[in-house]
């Protein structure tokens, strides 16, 4: 089966039927490009038009990587990581680098935090073990990646003497930034951040891409896969899934329901999670608008958060992706009777999972939450080109719905400018003493 949608659980708290006008007027917009951050419209079209000569290069840097090296560390922050690490994890394993494939290096995250342990770890890593380096940013001035690229660059300089150009690959800006004229004068092999892809809309690009061919992914199917879900929702209509979550969504949050919790009952989609987060947080968190984005990993979290879900505030909502075929049969064996559950013996525990997931969405949406869900056959490099593809599009039919603009992020300046005063970066001195007296 291909995607598909049910909103039948959310039926009886909001229906998004009501409002379908209104996302036939977003999907207009979205497809003409006629509407607020039109300029970062490339990725609307990037499964057909993605620049295949570009596509063989990350193939043959990815084997070279392979080649070369035990270790690749991945430097970027926000989309620059959270698309790649979270196909890795989605189509390998969320323990990758236990049970990765012969031939295929340890893969490792760095510049997304300023944390000293965790630079060091890594700094340990590289121990006895060859490694490369993928410095990701549009700019090469962002902090967190800028201050670990350092790190890292001089630790392979040290290493591998002139050679080290040879370990290093600079995803970046096509023709300006900081990164890209170090990377060119350095000889770093370089691949292309389009100017007209945001980075939460990036994974699709060599930004994602490279790591993810690292790892042994087909990244064909990754790019078959989000063409076919493109070619699909690109089709106007009420049975389109794009239209169908984003119609309920925003029903729902007219209805009082302000945060969506994404849930899966699969450890291989934590990732996935935090990847949608930062898609939905900052493309609708602007404008005092917007439904605020959460993540829990089920059953696991059910005896945490259970609670809250159950019986907390009723703002939320949940979405459940699912999958309808699994990669193992483990089954339950025979055992000691003390446990109560000898009638459970040499039953899938696919099977059970699916019972909990079916009991946990009635028990809620009893308790009053509405649930949503999403369904892919089985979770691989096919189905996570038609979850990027569908989130993303689903994204901006909701934040054009929604009166935003789902393109632009002028909120996260804030921090960033208060961090530089307060480092002592030049040029903040005045706003660097405002800020001590408040502190």
């Amino acid at each position: 089966m291909s995607l598909s949608v049910s909103v039948k659980n959310a039926l009886p708290f909001a229906d998004g039927s009501e409002i379908m006008s209104e996302i036939a007027a977003a999907h207009d917009t979205l497809l003409s490009g006629s509407g607020r951050g039109n300029d970062f419209l490339g990725w609307v079209r990037l499964p057909f038009d993605y620049d295949k000569e570009e596509f063989k290069r990350v193939k043959a840097a990815a084997k070279k990587i392979r080649e070369q090296s035990d270790l690749l560390i991945v430097i970027g922050i926000g989309g620059s990581y959270l698309g790649a690490r979270a196909a890795i994890e989605y189509i390998s394993s969320p323990n990758y680098n236990m049970f990765r494939k012969d031939g295929t290096p340890m893969i490792v995250f760095a510049g997304n935090s300023i944390s000293s342990d965790q630079a060091q770890e890594i700094i340990d890593l590289t121990s006895g073990m060859d490694f490369s380096v993928n410095v990701i940013s549009k700019s090469g001035t962002t902090t967190e990646p800028a201050i670990s690229f350092r790190i890292f660059k001089a630790l392979c300089e040290q290493r591998y003497g002139a050679a080290a150009k040879d370990r290093i690959f600079a995803t970046t800006d096509a023709a300006r930034g900081a990164l890209k004229t170090l990377a060119d004068a350095a000889g770093y092999e370089c691949f292309v951040i389009p100017d007209n892809v945001g980075g939460r809309f990036s994974v699709l690009t060599p930004v994602g891409l490279l790591p993810i061919a690292v790892a042994g992914i087909d990244i064909d199917s990754i790019m078959q896969g989000a063409a076919d879900m493109a070619s699909k929702l690109h089709v106007p209509g009420e049975d389109n899934p794009a239209w169908q979550y984003a119609a309920a969504r925003n029903a729902l949050y007219r209805k009082g329901y302000t945060t969506e919790i994404i849930a899966a009952y699969e450890p291989r989609f934590r990732y996935m999670g935090e990847w949608w987060k930062q898609l939905y947080g900052e493309s609708e968190g602007k404008e005092l608008k917007g439904i605020f984005p959460a993540s829990v990993d089920l059953t696991a979290d059910l005896h945490s958060m259970g609670q809250y879900i159950q019986q907390g505030l009723r703002n939320i909502f949940e979405t459940v992706v699912g999958f309808e075929s699994f990669r193992t049969n483990v089954t339950v064996p025979d055992g000691d009777k003390l446990d109560g559950l000898d009638f459970l013996v040499g039953r899938p525990l696919s099977e059970i999972n699916d019972m909990a997931a079916k009991g946990t969405a009635l028990a809620h949406v009893d308790g009053g939450v509405p649930n949503l869900s999403v369904t892919v056959e089985k979770a691989d490099a096919y189905s996570f080109g038609e979850l990027v593809y569908f989130f993303e599009f689903a994204c901006g039919l909701s934040g054009y719905t929604l009166g935003v603009n789902p393109f632009d992020q002028p909120g996260v300046e804030a921090y960033k400018k208060n961090m530089f005063a307060l480092i002592g970066k030049p040029g903040y001195e005045d706003m660097r003493k405002a800020l001590l007296e408040r502190l």
